[in-house]
């Protein structure tokens, strides 16, 4: 069986399970996009803060020690700041490759030559890593894992050969390029099964397990889901940590036999992604209903909370708003869970929530 073959069969048998997180994640997606008026400003506040928190949470991940009150001052000081230590190092190159993808994620094309690009640009300001940054890897290497302090606990698993990386790289490639634009499988699918073998390969010396995290950035704002600036998905995996390091080895465990099994991290990676949604929401519904509504939407809400209820003619004859703004601004206050809609037809009344 082919490589990309052997991809097709691994998500060719689904859980129920699986396809139930994914339905959760795409409705709460349908929510963001559709609630998504927070102010310029406070959207650049939230990018800001992820950025500083993902930086510490997939640098500590691989045994750095910066903690993100650490991180937020160094980079304050990036202009006159010289980097001399690993952990310092480390910290600014994913902080601005982050950022980058953040930014400018709508132009990036995902392929072989942007991850090569990516590593190179992760590790530029790494000492060590001068030699082989955005090359893959000519010698063998390992995964280990990382205790709180940043010392390593043991080997996790030997990934590939470093003769057989590019092949299988180029594979993966191959596959999740065309999966992804012939609509194969859903994207998370196709991201998870990614990520999975990317780290399986370990195509490069060092800096595999961050880049991966660059990675899952770049694909989830690809494939629509938005809030991935404002919500820190590092920050989650580095909470489950443990869990994250299981779900790896017991999928990986597998691989190269007759069934190859991906369940375990692909649960585990729509769970994190879940949470994150469900964060990303909750940043809708706290944020000030002022900063979510135009001055218009604003008076209807506002009379919304005089009444027990209202029907669109009520609140019509009281604002003196026309129909075609009222039914906009009802249905956006239902879109932010701030109204809601009772009966149909000429019956149909709102009241607020």
């Amino acid at each position: 069986m082919t490589k990309s073959g052997k991809f097709d069969k691994r998500l060719s048998s689904i859980t129920a399970e699986i396809l139930s997180k994914i339905a959760k994640i795409d409705e709460i997606k349908g929510h963001w996009i559709g609630g998504l008026a927070i102010s310029p400003q406070a959207l650049g506040r939230l990018k800001r803060s992820v950025l500083v928190t993902s930086t510490g949470a997939s640098t500590r991940i691989e045994g750095a020690n910066l903690s993100d009150e650490e991180i937020e001052r160094l980079m304050q000081g990036v202009k006159t700041k010289k980097f001399t230590d690993r952990d310092s190092q480390e910290v600014k190159g994913y902080y601005e490759l982050l950022q980058n993808v953040f930014d400018a994620w709508k132009t990036i094309k995902f392929n072989e030559s942007t991850i090569k690009h990516f590593h190179n640009e992760l590790l530029k300001y790494v000492q060590k890593d001068e030699r082989h940054r955005g090359e893959y890897k000519k010698t063998e290497n390992v995964v280990e894992m990382f205790d709180a302090s940043g010392k390593s606990v043991g080997v996790v698993f030997e990934p590939t050969k470093a003769f057989l990386t590019p092949k299988e790289m180029q594979e993966l490639m191959n596959w999740t390029e065309d999966a992804i634009k012939d609509k194969k499988y859903h994207p998370l699918l196709i991201i998870g099964n990614f990520l999975v073998e990317f780290l399986k390969i370990h195509p490069f010396q060092d800096g595999n397990g961050r880049l991966s995290r660059v990675l899952t950035n770049l694909l989830l704002l690809k494939g629509g889901y938005l809030y991935m600036p404002y919500v820190s998905h590092e920050k989650l995996i580095e909470d489950n940590k443990n869990d994250y390091y299981i779900a790896l080895r017991r999928s990986q465990k597998n691989f190269g036999g007759e069934t190859e099994d991906i369940s375990f991290w692909l649960n585990y990676f729509l769970k994190i992604l879940l949470k994150q949604s469900e964060l990303a929401i909750k940043l809708l519904e706290s944020e000030d209903i002022e900063k979510l509504l135009s001055p218009k939407q604003l008076e209807i809400w506002n009379y919304l909370q005089t009444v027990a209820e209202a029907t669109p003619s009520d609140i019509i004859d009281k604002t003196k708003i026309v129909k075609p703004t009222v039914v906009q601004a009802l249905n956006r206050l239902i879109k932010l869970k701030r109204a809601e809609r009772i009966g149909m037809g000429r019956g149909t009344r709102y009241r607020k929530l």
